[in-house]
């Protein structure tokens, strides 16, 4: 499907919409909140959170559970129309200079005020290289953030980025006190890793506050009764840490849990047949695919890359991981992204071609490589993978690490193959490109692939710096054209968003990028 008409036009209406909706954000706040329904709700995840500091993580899992605690200058709402939220309002000044006005209303879960300084020490931190955060990219094209006024910040870019509204409703733009930054900066002169500090001890603005986690089980986060905004309609949410597909089930159909996510494709019927469950389905903006570490040998031979793309039937993948709800991807962006094109052309499925590159490259007889992974579906795609290159001589031994063990070995870089997935956060091509083919961006950034390519990277930079929205959708369909060629990756699967909920339910929505939306969730 194609992405609504907005979002194609939203990048030269983003400044108009944010100042007029301004005032549409302070009706939805205090005056208007909404009374809580009560209740304790329990979300079943696979894999427990990386980090709680907003600087420091940016896989899913945390991501989850980070959305319900802080909040950004500027937001999506459930129609996907970016909206005001800490910033009463953004606006570009000039080619190079946005104006944030921050609202006044504001306190953190620490009972400190937010304000101009508060948003300046965010971003100085994010892009402070002595912190070392993994989403700087995100923010690298910013180069002064000054305060001009209480409420008041600038931010000066190197160059035009129309984009940026799009960066600062990421994770990555999350807001924490002042007090837990100074905290941070103590303990790494004290000789702590940095994030640590906040991560044991988040503090944001969000609907919902840190109350206690027990790692590698479960994260608790109770309402908070002092938003700026609508309050949350629950109580509490736990977000209990359940690795086995079959455990998660069993507890929704049990009503341990009230939402599982994710659910498996094969389960879809099974939670669909039982008394008093569903399974919501949501268009995604992900990727799911097979990496190739383009540092290693055999893999820095473009050859044997494409041999392995030729090689691999998305269609059987799907139909045997995702019981067919899934959309076969072309090159690395998703159909709800701006800059998706359907006019690259794709490595075609062909095995005998294949064999023929491998032999070329001086592989005829094959080679033994290993691919890493990190739950059921990875696992599921990688055995179905496993049997297909087996066709051509390629002998896949499998390995599957806990989440945070497998981001660090594909991080570093220490793997051969590898399943992934990648959301585009915002919807747009820079995020979905970016972080994942920039040369600078090897290892956790997103390039896990250590992909190098100078013609992608001048493109890239180009598309980051051109006004003119028709080039720059050029200059993207350019890079991703080059990027399906040189196969850094196998692009296997857009996935549909599938999340299993109770019927007591109600309000639940999953954003494209898969973070769940839990501040209009109540208990029947």
């Amino acid at each position: 499907m194609r992405r609504q008409k907005w979002i194609v036009l939203f990048i030269l209406l983003v400044v108009t919409s944010l100042v007029a909706c301004a005032g549409d954000g302070e009706e939805d706040g205090a005056e208007e909140k909404a009374t809580s329904d009560g209740g304790d709700l329990v979300v079943d995840v696979a894999s427990a959170p990386v980090s709680l500091d907003p600087h420091a993580a940016n896989d899913g899992n945390s991501l989850y559970v980070m959305n319900a605690m802080y909040d950004t200058l500027v937001a999506w709402d459930t129609d996907l129309n970016l909206q005001p939220a800490l910033a009463e309002s953004l606006e570009q000044i000039s080619d190079t200079v946005w104006e944030a006005k921050i609202r006044e209303d504001v306190t953190f879960h620490d009972d400190t005020e937010l304000n101009a300084e508060v948003v300046k020490a965010n971003l100085d931190r994010v892009l402070d290289p002595d912190i070392g955060s993994p989403l700087a990219f995100l923010f690298d094209m910013i180069e002064e953030v000054e305060v001009t006024d209480e409420y008041t910040v600038e931010i000066t870019t190197a160059y035009p980025f129309s984009a940026l509204p799009l960066h600062l409703a990421h994770p990555g733009g999350h807001m924490i006190s002042l007090k837990s930054i100074e905290a941070d900066y103590e303990a790494v002169e004290n000789g702590k890793d940095p994030f640590a500090s906040v991560d044991e001890h988040p503090v944001g603005t969000g609907y919902f506050k840190f109350d206690e986690r027990s790692h590698g089980e479960y994260v608790t986060l109770v309402k908070n009764e002092d938003y700026w905004g609508e309050e949350a309609h629950v109580d509490s949410v736990t977000f209990k840490v359940v690795p086995e597909d079959g455990t998660r089930l069993a507890e929704l159909e049990t009503g341990e849990a009230q939402i599982t996510y994710p659910v498996n494709a094969n389960d879809i019927e099974q939670i669909n047949s039982s008394d008093g469950t569903s399974v919501m389905e949501s268009d995604s903006a992900s990727l799911s695919y097979i990496g190739i570490n383009t540092e290693k040998e055999p893999f820095d031979d473009v050859r044997v890359r494409q041999a392995i793309s030729m090689a691999i039937n998305k269609e059987e993948i799907i139909d045997g991981v995702t019981d067919g709800v899934a959309l076969p991807a072309i090159g690395p962006l998703a159909p709800t992204v701006q800059g998706y094109s359907d006019e690259l052309e794709p490595i075609e499925f062909d095995v005998e071609k294949a064999k023929s590159l491998l032999a070329e490259a001086g592989y005829e007889d094959g080679f033994s490589a290993d691919i890493l992974t990190h739950d059921r579906t990875t696992s599921d795609l990688a055995e179905v993978a496993q049997a297909q290159l087996s066709e051509i001589g390629i002998d896949l031994n499998i390995e599957m690490l806990e989440t945070g063990a497998y981001l660090e070995v594909t991080g570093n870089g220490d793997t051969d193959l590898y399943v992934g997935s990648w959301g585009t956060v915002t919807l747009d091509a820079d995020y979905g490109l970016y972080p994942m083919f920039h040369s600078e961006n090897g290892g956790d950034p997103g390039n896990r692939s250590f992909f190098a390519n100078d013609e992608v990277d001048d493109l890239l930079e180009q598309a980051r710096k051109t006004t003119d929205e028709d080039e720059r959708l050029d200059l993207y369909k350019e890079a991703q054209q080059i990027i399906i060629d040189e196969a850094p990756i196998v692009p296997v699967y857009h996935s549909v968003l599938l999340a299993g909920l109770s019927d007591e339910v109600d309000g639940f929505f999953q954003f494209p990028s898969s973070f769940p939306y839990l501040r209009d969730v109540t208990l029947d």
